[in-house]
């Protein structure tokens, strides 16, 4: 008898395919692009839109959005009833995809809530457990500094595939700017010594940039150096969202808002446009350096997409720790954590401050 109250948590309706074959549930496989059942292998595609325009995730305008609030995990739960073998199983109001961990099947939730956007656009996986698997070993093999002990015996723990939210943003900037520039060039004293002098100017312009899917995640519950390592994702391959690419993997719907995705959007921009700022000064004056970059932009026809981009998390254990690490399911990227050999950091160390010792003494002329 359940111990859940209606004040507690609320129930949702979930969305498990299932073979018409043997009834277990079937799941997106990255291999064909079809739901295939892992069991008797019957497989059955996803329906597409008719039009070729309407097969991926469209830009909406911003400032059409209704809602933009963010969200707080833990604030709310809710019930899933399993279909399969009428378990109850609680889960945190933002998950959108799971397993049932009674018998397996499939739960595929509702994507969106009263006071929130529903997911328009999707990646699919393209990375099979296996192909993680594999660019895994390749990727520890590669690490120099890693122990060659972990290199041999490293072995991934299960692989769990997610779809985690991210935003993407689309923007014509236009900026006005002031700078400063120096011009290097060489002096000869008295002595004959030469040293170096800067010539400074003073400079303004104005630089103009189309910014196409800028990428900001939606989540704050994962490792976020790791995340930055397996990007980027194709987004402008993404595909209108379906709920049956999610079968068989879990999913969250975002936490961080359209309004706070577009406000950290926007200070990713403009460390961006500063330094595509600084590179056009140096070209148009044939400048050494460039200082004091002070600039305004003006942002129109932004755009964004919500969608859903495939992930492996696992981990492995080498000498009583945990290392986690990521593969990107669309591309195979891999980033993570990994342990470091300290006689290998010491070894390489010492042979840096070889080298800088012989260069400082063939610099000097003392060499014999």
């Amino acid at each position: 008898m359940s111990t859940f109250t209606a004040e507690e948590f609320k129930e949702v309706d979930e969305y498990d395919a299932s073979c018409p074959s043997c009834s277990a549930s079937i799941q997106f496989n990255p291999a064909n692009g079809t739901l295939t059942c892992p069991y008797c292998g019957y497989e059955e595609s996803i329906p597409q839109p008719e039009l070729d325009e309407d097969r991926l995730a469209q830009e909406i305008q911003l400032d059409e959005a209704l809602e933009t609030g963010s969200f707080d995990w833990g604030a709310e739960k809710k019930v899933v009833i399993c279909d399969a073998c009428a378990a109850e199983s609680v889960y945190d109001a933002l998950e959108v995809a799971n397993v049932c961990p009674y018998c397996g099947s499939n739960h595929v939730m509702e994507s969106t809530a009263e006071n929130a956007l529903a997911p328009n656009g999707v990646c699919p996986f393209e990375i099979t457990r296996e192909q993680a698997n594999e660019n895994f070993q390749r990727w520890i093999k590669g690490k120099w500094f890693a122990p060659n002990e972990a290199k041999r015996k490293a072995r991934a723990d299960a692989f769990t595939g997610l779809y985690l939210p991210y935003w993407t943003f689309d923007t014509k900037t236009a900026s006005r700017y002031t700078a400063r520039y120096g011009k290097h060039r060489q002096v000869t004293d008295r002595d004959g010594k030469t040293r170096t002098e800067t010539d400074w100017y003073s400079t303004s312009g104005f630089y103009q940039e189309f910014i196409d899917d800028h990428l900001v995640r939606a989540t704050t519950r994962y490792n976020e150096s790791i995340l930055r390592s397996v990007e980027p994702f194709n987004t402008n391959a993404s595909r209108t969202y379906s709920k049956e690419y999610l079968s068989g993997y879990a999913a969250e719907r975002y936490s961080i808002g359209l309004k706070d995705g577009w406000k950290q959007a926007q200070q990713d921009i403009h460390s961006h446009i500063e330094g595509q700022i600084s590179h056009q000064v140096r070209m148009r004056h044939n400048a050494d350096i460039v200082t004091n970059i002070h600039f305004s932009t003006v942002h129109s026809n932004v755009t964004y997409k919500y969608v859903m981009l495939p992930l492996w998390l696992s981990s492995f254990r080498y000498s009583g720790k945990t290392y986690q690490f990521m593969v990107n399911g669309q591309t195979g990227k891999v980033g993570g954590q990994s342990p470091i050999s300290a006689i290998k950091v010491t070894i390489a160390v010492l042979v840096t401050l070889m080298i800088i010792a012989i260069i400082y003494v063939l610099g000097e002329g003392n060499f014999f």
